[in-house]
């Protein structure tokens, strides 16, 4: 399996889930975390709680920000959506993986150093689920079907479960990041995720950065619980080679 190019410092592999109703509990969470975390993911929730202002001050403080809004709209609304998120100074920002969505996000991205990731098939969804949405292929078959065309489209990278990591590598060799939500460490409750592995497992399995929130956030210790994934991501990585 051919390894990626990601971040040197597995602290900046970890993207931690701000999964918080308003600005006041994401910023008493970003204090309790301190130094442990510098990347953070900008949902739904906190963004239409206030949070893409609070996304603009993390950026300006030198922290790294995924916004995570899953654009799915005509060309032309995906454009001018990029075109407002790229002012922001986030690193990463979704679309769904639909080759027309993805052209236009490639189209507008330009110069503007926002990273454009392809949401594949949500963790959340197994082959049951995608049947009910009139899909006629596994979650394994429809992933590998958006990362080809992804790398066809040119995007930066591309989201899926840690479960198909390896495959997704096997296809894009290292130029194509890896983001894999779905990461419990083990012992943890799964919640509602359905295709989930371990920090370790994920970055074994050829991941470059990992989503995590509940068990960071939901934690009494959310510091602790986050050097614990901050160390396996690390011993992974030491493992793999890289």
């Amino acid at each position: 399996m051919t390894i990626s190019t990601g971040p040197e410092n597995p602290r900046d592999r970890l993207i931690v889930a701000l999964d918080v109703p308003d600005v006041e509990a994401a910023q008493t969470l970003v204090e309790a975390l301190g130094d442990t975390v510098n990347f953070y993911k900008v949902g739904m929730q906190l963004a239409y709680g206030g949070g893409l202002d609070f996304a603009r001050g993390l950026a300006d403080d030198g922290r790294q920000v995924f916004i995570d809004l899953k654009l799915l709209d005509i060309a032309n609304t995906v454009k001018h959506g990029l075109e407002s998120l790229a002012q922001l100074g986030a690193t990463f920002a979704t679309v769904h993986a639909y080759p027309q969505t993805m052209r236009a996000a490639v189209e507008v991205r330009g110069d503007s150093g926002l990273k454009i990731l392809g949401v594949t098939a949500l963790t959340s969804l197994d082959e049951k689920d995608l049947i009910e949405a009139g899909y006629a292929r596994t979650p394994e078959d429809l992933v590998e079907f958006r990362v080809r065309a992804a790398l066809d489209c040119g995007i930066d990278g591309v989201v899926a479960s840690p479960l198909e990591a390896r495959r997704i590598r096997e296809i894009a060799g290292p130029n194509l990041a890896i983001v894999t939500p779905g990461i419990r460490p083990a012992g943890a409750d799964r919640g509602d995720q359905k295709r989930t592995t371990t920090p370790g497992d994920a970055i074994l399995a050829g991941a470059d950065y990992l989503v995590v929130g509940r068990p960071v956030i939901a934690a009494s210790d959310p510091a602790a619980a986050a050097n614990a994934i901050v160390d396996e991501i690390e011993d992974a990585l030491t493992k793999r080679g890289d």
